[in-house]
């Protein structure tokens, strides 16, 4: 079955090691019975900084029954942070319960951190592909811009050096330049372009994969020699 979802949220989250856990769960259970509504999907990611490879963890028990009122449940099963011969959990990825069995999770390895990422499929998603891809511009050319200089120049600036306060000063003037910028250069709609990867040649991908492989050969290495200059 496809789950019908009209939005999904996704909620990135960092929590300090050292910072107050209560106030992190407060917080949570804030923002999650703020958001929490029919069809919405709510994906919770992020380095938690707690360890879910330990049943013992009481930090694991709190935030997974908190999270469970809100039919959240944490799916990462593997170590994701790995150095000097140690493995932990601390990153993880908490999805709706409706998703058990029907999602593939992998982690992702850059070669740039201690942490690695994950890669999540969720099967029972159905999301409408935007068929053009558009943003938002100002529209910077010849015309727009011999506008704006024209403009400038025709300014007196009396509110500037009429003043003699320096933070009113600038006030004035950041305030009359934003006033004459936005009235000579609009804004316009584009199609965002795919990014050109014809650069990434074998040579190149195969340098990548030779560094990621050095650097999990030192992050899993107790020995001084192996680490990477």
């Amino acid at each position: 079955m496809v789950v019908a979802t009209t939005d999904i949220y996704v909620i990135s989250i960092y929590r300090s090691p050292t910072g107050d856990f209560a106030t992190f769960i407060q917080g949570i259970d804030e923002i999650l019975n703020q958001l929490h509504k029919p069809n919405i999907e709510i994906i919770i990611c992020g380095d938690i900084n707690v360890n879910h490879l330990d049943e013992n963890c009481y930090k694991r028990r709190q935030l997974n029954t908190l999270l469970a009122t809100y039919n959240l449940r944490s799916t990462v099963r593997f170590p994701t942070r790995s150095l000097n011969g140690t493995a932990t959990a601390i990153d993880n990825l908490f999805i709706d319960l409706s998703h058990s069995g029907k999602y593939n999770l992998n982690p992702h390895t850059n070669g740039l951190s201690d942490h690695d990422g994950h890669i999540i499929n969720l099967e029972n998603i159905s999301m409408q592909k935007q068929p053009h891809e558009t943003k938002t511009i100002r529209d910077f050319n010849k015309d727009s811009i011999l506008d704006f200089k024209i403009n400038l120049s025709y300014e007196i600036w009396d509110s500037i050096f009429g003043e003699k306060n320096v933070d009113s000063i600038f006030n004035n003037f950041h305030n009359t330049f934003l006033r004459i910028f936005y009235s000579s250069f609009h804004k316009k709609k584009v199609l965002v372009t795919k990014t050109d990867t014809n650069w990434l040649t074998t040579s190149i991908t195969t340098s990548i994969n030779n560094k990621r492989d050095l650097y999990l050969n030192s992050r899993n290495s107790n020995n001084p020699k192996s680490r990477v200059l």
